[in-house]
């Protein structure tokens, strides 16, 4: 993604990347075809907890959530808050169907697509918590304007996290990591670090789920860093 003002669709809301993987079993498609519609983010208009779920309950949205299992997760700890997520890889919306189904989860709403067209229309300020979790690295540098860690993308995000709410990030990837801290500091007018030393980075937080991705990084060897921040 491309580090411009979250205004401009053009710089914004390119989808890079596979959107459709292995065939999806029959009990996947038939979600998609029946689930989907029910739980879906609307297509236009703003995204709010009162027109998604009815209240004004606290509402969490989750960027590229693979294959669901952290956001449902989280929306089985949180009952009482509402979940957004979006994710432009069909497999990975299948397998979080599966989840919702299996989990009775009604405070979940998925979008098939990208994440940041849907994100600016979240209002400014009503987001608790903002999730990245194992982001595409794309870690050759002339790559580096699509990763979703730059100025355009977090802008939008401090701009939509209300004042406290707090923004996870999380990633295996070296590069990356180094890329992701170095926009960090130009943000920290508007994000403080929840970190108390090397420890708050190398531990998994409580409330964090080891998602299957983490879980493959970690059997080949990667370490994996965990970051928490809070908006000002």
């Amino acid at each position: 993604m491309t580090a411009h003002k979250h205004g401009d669709p053009t710089t914004l809301n390119r989808l890079y990347g596979r959107s459709v993987g292995k065939a999806l079993r029959a009990g996947q498609q038939e979600l998609l075809e029946t689930l989907l519609p029910r739980i879906a983010v609307p297509e236009e208009g703003p995204v709010t907890a009162k027109r998604l779920f009815g209240d004004e309950r606290p509402l969490h949205f989750e960027i590229g959530f693979g294959g669901g299992e952290h956001l449902a997760y989280r929306a089985d700890l949180l009952p009482d808050h509402g979940f957004v997520g979006a994710e432009p890889f069909v497999n990975g919306v299948a397998q979080a169907l599966v989840h919702v189904r299996d989990g009775g989860l009604a405070n979940v709403r998925l979008h098939e697509g990208d994440a940041l067209g849907v994100l600016g229309r979240v209002p400014d300020e009503a987001l608790t918590m903002c999730y990245l979790l194992h982001p595409d690295p794309w870690p050759k540098a002339r790559h580096a304007k699509r990763r979703m860690m730059n100025d355009g993308p977090m802008r939008m995000i401090a701009d939509k996290l209300k004042p406290g709410g707090e923004f996870r990030f999380g990633t295996d990837h070296p590069v990356y990591l180094r890329h992701a801290l170095m926009v960090m500091q130009r943000f920290t007018d508007r994000f403080e670090w929840l970190a108390q030393g090397p420890a708050s980075f190398r531990n998994r937080p409580s409330g964090w789920l080891e998602t299957r991705y983490e879980a493959k990084a970690r059997r080949k060897g990667h370490e994996v860093w965990y970051f928490r921040y809070r908006r000002r």
